[in-house]
């Protein structure tokens, strides 16, 4: 990944397995977001490829292409959602453009979205009427609208408190088991990565390329990288962490 001759991460290979909750981790600048943009075919990169159950997506002709992406949901960090349009509208977008569905049909389809993230009975607010953690529910909820078989979320609990993020990530495990799909999470909340996650890719700031991967917590355990340690424990180091338990 490079933006002109600057370089931003190169040689990452790793593999996310159907019902991973996987977690793209590392300190902030790594070229996390940047990696989950090249991964839902926003940014193309400037060597290598990405594979979707073994299809390139890169060397794919666009209809292809927009086959493999309607198969994505993407939950931005903000909601993204439109000021002027209602929960149910904004839920409505990616069916509508997406869908032959009738309009009884989406709009059944949003109730139950909506439900599904815990908003039944608020598809008539705008956004300005919810607070923030109900924004990147609905923007969730708009990511889930096609039933998707991957969801992808950009740092999903950034402005939240301990108690919405916590609910929050109980909703992301909830969908991955009920749904079925496969999780992939750019995050540096520890809480999140311990509580969720099960796979991973640890992104490193200086040497621009992975420097682990599997399960956080086997990671936490195993590692001799101080770079690791320190990120996992907040600096403190592993021995602090195990006297405190």
């Amino acid at each position: 990944m490079a933006y002109g001759d600057s370089i931003i991460q190169q040689d990452l290979n790793f593999t996310i397995y159907h019902g991973d909750i996987f977690i793209i981790m590392g300190l902030s600048g790594c070229g996390k977001s940047t990696l989950l943009r090249h991964m839902v075919g926003l940014i193309q990169p400037t060597k290598g490829d990405i594979f979707y159950n073994g299809e390139s997506f890169w060397n794919a002709d666009e209809i292809q292409q927009k086959n493999i992406m309607k198969k994505l949901g993407i939950a931005y960090q903000s909601g993204a959602l439109w000021s002027s349009l209602t929960l149910e509208e904004n839920v409505a977008l990616p069916l509508e453009e997406y869908t032959n569905h009738d309009t009884d049909t989406i709009k059944a389809l949003c109730s139950l979205k909506l439900a599904q993230v815990g908003l039944s009975g608020f598809e008539g607010f705008y956004p300005a009427e919810i607070s923030g953690g109900m924004k990147k529910r609905v923007g969730l909820a708009r990511a889930m609208a096609l039933d998707p078989e991957i969801l992808f979320f950009d740092e999903p609990s950034a402005g939240l408190d301990p108690i919405s993020a916590y609910l929050l990530d109980e909703l992301i495990v909830n969908i991955r088991d009920n749904l079925n799909s496969t999780i992939v999470i750019v995050t540096h909340e520890l809480a999140s990565i311990n509580n969720i996650a099960n796979n991973s890719v640890f992104l490193d700031l200086v040497s621009k390329t992975q420097i682990s991967g599997g399960d956080p917590q086997i990671l936490l355990q195993e590692s001799k990288d101080p770079r690791i340690i320190d990120f996992l424990t907040r600096g403190k180091g592993i021995q602090n962490i195990k006297s405190n338990c």
